[in-house]
């Protein structure tokens, strides 16, 4: 049994998958129950997830989640989503009850319906944070800093490993922008013979390099440890693009026995817990340079 989150803010979240999978809650299940709770918690807005988060240039909250298990295609998703305090949930739903694995915009919300999730008006969806954090946006072009996403990672009991991710995307963005949090590869990936990996950061410049899939591949060709995964895949990527054009970018990743790693263009803080542990713990990712060093050495 093993979990695992990107950020710090992530830490109640994992505490509370740590419970679910260690009362023997499959790990699915225990994804989805604890981002859902995140999602739906307007403090977590600030940290540009789910309700209270920063809505888009139109002043209108749209939020990306996916959820994807190691057994091939499955794997559910939905993006730029209006209305709905926990996306997950509508991403599971598509998951196991549509034939498509990925609804975007007003097919999400329809498909949302059509399953009885309750699709809410955008102000229902805001906080006086975002509204004001809107206003500021539309008065004096202020941008608030930061692409974070939360993503959760779950090792249970029986084996099963599931990986979901969730942003209300980059604070006020174009409508209908969508960024790698809901691609399968990107933003998320999972396979049961290896492990799940998952990215936060800039969205539109991760999405060019497949970072997830890649951490697992590295996992499953070469039989790299997660932390070791990360590092190999984010070097690759500062060495192919400009100093001046470096994005931030957070890596993830779980193998099967429960080993988790991480790797980061900038500071970065990830939540984990596994079977012999007490409590959950948070560590901080150091950056990387192009060669794959760390400041110092």
């Amino acid at each position: 049994m093993a979990v695992l989150g990107t950020w710090a803010f992530s830490e109640s979240a994992v505490d509370q998958l740590r419970s679910l999978i260690s009362s023997g809650r499959q790990a699915t299940d225990a994804v989805e129950e604890a981002l859902a709770a995140a999602e739906d918690d307007p403090g977590t807005g600030r940290h540009i997830v789910g309700r209270g988060g920063f809505p888009n240039s139109a002043g209108v909250l749209e939020c990306d989640a996916a959820i994807m298990e190691g057994g091939a295609g499955r794997f559910g998703a939905v993006a730029a989503l209006r209305g709905v305090g926990s996306p997950v949930r509508v991403a599971r739903s598509v998951m196991e009850r549509s034939p498509h694995s990925l609804l975007v915009g007003e097919g999400a919300v329809g498909f949302a319906r059509e399953q009885g999730f309750t699709v809410e008006p955008n102000e229902a969806m805001l906080t006086p944070h975002s509204t004001q954090a809107y206003q500021e946006f539309v008065e004096k072009k202020n941008q608030p800093s930061g692409h974070d996403t939360l993503g959760l990672i779950a090792l249970d009991l029986m084996g099963n490993i599931t990986v979901g991710v969730s942003t209300s995307g980059a604070p006020f963005k174009s409508p209908g922008r969508v960024g790698d949090s809901p691609l399968p590869g990107c933003g998320l990936y999972a396979d049961h013979t290896v492990g799940a990996a998952a990215a936060t950061g800039d969205g539109d410049k991760i999405m060019c390099f497949c970072p997830s899939f890649h951490v697992v591949q590295q996992m499953k060709q070469k039989g790299s440890g997660p932390g070791d995964a990360c590092r190999d895949v984010l070097t690759d990527i500062l060495s192919r693009v400009e100093p001046a054009k470096r994005f931030e970018i957070g890596l993830i990743a779980m193998n099967m026995k429960g080993e988790v790693g991480a790797a980061s263009s900038a500071e970065f803080p990830y939540t984990f817990w596994k079977r012999d542990m007490v409590k959950v713990q948070t560590c901080i990712s150091v950056p990387l340079d192009s060669h794959g060093d760390k400041p110092g050495e």
